[in-house]
């Protein structure tokens, strides 16, 4: 298996994705649904961590970069991923992420880790986009401390949904913002991998199922 596929099985396995009928914060009604917060265990952590650094050694600059996680769930991201750096591609990168409530005693500050420069490069870690809301915020906070050079963010999934119009909401944020955005998989990958296939003795995409994503897809899918 390439990592892409062993990450889709880590998923599965972690009950991270779900498949059914689930609303989501749009309010649509999808027959897939993702949940990082459902990664308890150490060895799946450590797995995890491995997919989000792969890409990273594919995608992004060495030099100069510094990987940033938006609270709450960018933190264990960015720890893992940067360990995982550290011990596959032997690859040291800093770290950064940001408190919910600026500290005015000790370090002070909003920043925790390495707090970015105008020269750095700036790597967010995150889960799944679905509005960019936590993005936007995050670029609102380098822009506090001077930062402008976003210069991408790699996440879990892409689910290839519309955005505000009919472009993904990835594809908006570059367009709006000039950032890319590199998932470990998408939306497809995922549903060609898993077809049929049998994973400790469970299909989790059957014809039905697939006829349930497609159906959802050809009706919220970005053009």
């Amino acid at each position: 298996m390439n990592y892409k596929e062993e990450f889709i099985e880590l998923m599965v396995k972690s009950n991270v994705l779900q498949f059914g009928e689930f609303q989501a914060k749009s309010g649509r009604i999808t027959p897939y649904f993702i949940n990082t917060g459902l990664y308890k265990y150490g060895k799946d952590l450590h797995e995890l961590g491995k997919y989000y650094a792969e890409v990273f050694n594919q995608r992004c600059d060495h030099n100069q970069s510094v990987l940033y996680g938006p609270a709450y769930k960018g933190i264990p991201l960015v720890v893992i991923t940067a360990t995982a750096l550290a011990d596959k591609f032997s690859i040291n990168v800093p770290i950064s992420f940001n408190r919910k409530e600026k500290k005015d005693h000790g370090e002070g500050g909003i920043i925790v880790g390495k707090v970015p420069t105008a020269e750095d490069k700036v790597v967010i870690i995150e889960d799944v986009i679905t509005a960019g809301t936590a993005i936007r915020e995050s670029i609102e906070i380098m822009d506090g401390i001077g930062v402008k050079n976003i210069d991408s963010i790699i996440i879990a999934v892409d689910r290839m949904e519309k955005g505000k119009g009919e472009l993904s909401t990835l594809q908006e944020l570059e367009n709006e913002l000039g950032i890319k955005t590199y998932p470990i998989v998408n939306i497809n990958e995922i549903v060609k991998y898993l077809y049929n296939k049998s994973i400790d003795g469970k299909i989790y995409i059957d014809d039905q199922m697939k006829q349930s994503i497609e159906k959802y897809l050809n009706k919220y899918g970005a053009r």
